[in-house]
């Protein structure tokens, strides 16, 4: 009895704290300004079927898209089990599920090789990361703290499934011993093996298996309340992400509205003038991106597809569209945590414009939309970097002196170049 209670207040605690965090991240998320999402339906569940959970992007670089496949369909598959362990942890039960019979055992099969394929993909991935040192994966916007947050994860998941084999193992011994309620239930390929390690005792077996049971579900409890302040909390937001996806082609910009309105009633006098004054022109701080921009920045997985397909950051410019979507969820958490301190935002002298992101980032960005493309879940780096240039150019005047000279000519003679539109077609001639 003592065991289900401290179990149940342990589940109650997990969902409470994990709701909180989640609470926070929403609220900060509708900071944003707003932006219609929600048109065509069919499309949007379509593209998140095949982006978020059929993982196509993915694909694009095979080994890891393997790789990531094992895991996610691992994490997915054998947290089906989690159902079992809370039934068990609350009533007290003991693999309640085996009711099932042959399908039973055909699913602890399923979970076993399953929870062998992410062990193995988690050593891979950290090898990857940390004696192969890929250089996507080892760029100086990961150092520090995103590094370590990715190689507590997958340290994580190692001893997670290394608990979940061994407590099967000390399970399957109990069985063969028929000891107290340990029936003989479900099929153990893999950790059959584990067997001859195991001490003989049946005290000693109960102690590893209730050892590494509580071990898995405290983890997985820890876990959940782990991904808020991770990058893996595009477990959960990748399929939001993707629904909300912007179904126009990717080389469509938008005009800004305030900025129609004014042309169209300064050409048309029957158009009446924008009433009310905009606040901004542009992106200068967190909060006036649009939600999904921030939804974005939250569901940013750090894999650094993005920066490796930049033209810019591949000839040794400074800009990283990972870093972009890194400093982003930076900015409007402490835009969130100075809310929750004063109970309403108070001006902290900081933007993410300058404080977070320069100005040489931005406009050594190309607009080829590579990093658009590369993105496993449909991130936009690209709206974030033309929203700040933006802000630069209509309220603070300060693009750079090329820029200056293509905008003058573009006002004076209709295009970039500097010859009147009479002459444009001279080069037929030549």
């Amino acid at each position: 009895m003592i065991g289900q209670l401290i179990f149940t207040f342990l589940l109650i605690t997990a969902g409470f704290f994990f709701y909180k965090n989640a609470a926070k991240i929403y609220r900060n998320i509708k900071l944003g300004k707003t932006v219609n999402r929600f048109d065509n339906p069919s499309m949007r569940l379509r593209t998140m079927l095949l982006v978020a959970f059929g993982q196509k992007k993915m694909f694009k670089r095979p080994i890891p898209a393997l790789l990531h496949l094992c895991v996610y369909v691992g994490f997915c598959i054998i947290n089906i089990e989690m159902l079992e362990i809370v039934i068990d942890g609350i009533f007290g039960t003991h693999r309640v599920l085996s009711f099932m019979g042959g399908f039973y055992n055909f699913l602890i099969y399923s979970f076993e090789i399953l929870a062998l394929l992410v062990l193995l993909s988690c050593v891979i991935f950290f090898i990857r990361r940390n004696i192969l040192k890929l250089r996507r994966l080892n760029q100086h916007e990961l150092n520090n703290w995103p590094k370590t947050d990715a190689n507590i994860i997958l340290i994580t998941e190692i001893l997670l499934m290394a608990a979940f084999l061994i407590m099967n193992a000390a399970d399957q011994k109990l069985q063969i011993l028929n000891y107290s309620h340990y029936t003989a239930v479900g099929a153990f390929p893999i950790s059959t093996f584990l067997l001859p390690l195991l001490p003989e005792a049946s005290t000693n077996l109960v102690l590893i298996e209730r050892i590494c049971w509580w071990f898995h579900i405290v983890g997985v409890f820890a876990f959940l309340n782990y991904l808020p302040l991770s990058k893996h909390l595009h477990i959960i937001l990748a399929f939001p992400n993707t629904y909300f996806t912007k179904l126009e082609p990717k080389g469509k910009f938008e005009n800004m509205s305030s900025v129609t309105e004014e042309v169209k009633a300064m050409l048309d006098p029957s158009i009446p003038p924008p009433s009310g004054e905009v606040s901004r022109f542009g992106v200068k701080d967190a909060v006036d991106l649009t939600w999904k921009n921030l939804l974005d920045a939250y569901t940013c997985t750090e894999c650094g597809r993005c920066t490796s397909s930049c033209p810019a950051n591949i000839t040794g410019k400074l800009l990283s569209p990972r870093k972009i979507m890194m400093d982003t969820r930076d900015r409007i958490e402490e835009i969130g945590k100075n809310i929750d301190t004063n109970k309403s935002f108070v001006d902290d002298n900081k933007s993410l414009l300058d404080n977070y992101i320069t100005r040489e980032e931005i406009w050594a960005c190309t607009s080829c939309n590579a990093c658009v493309e590369q993105c496993p879940v449909n991130i936009n780096p690209l709206e974030i970097i033309m929203g700040l240039r933006q802000y630069v150019v209509m309220e603070e005047s300060k693009a750079p002196t090329s820029i200056n000279g293509m905008l003058g000519n573009m006002e004076n003679n209709g295009a970039p170049w500097k010859y009147a539109q009479a002459d444009r077609a001279n080069w037929a001639n030549q």
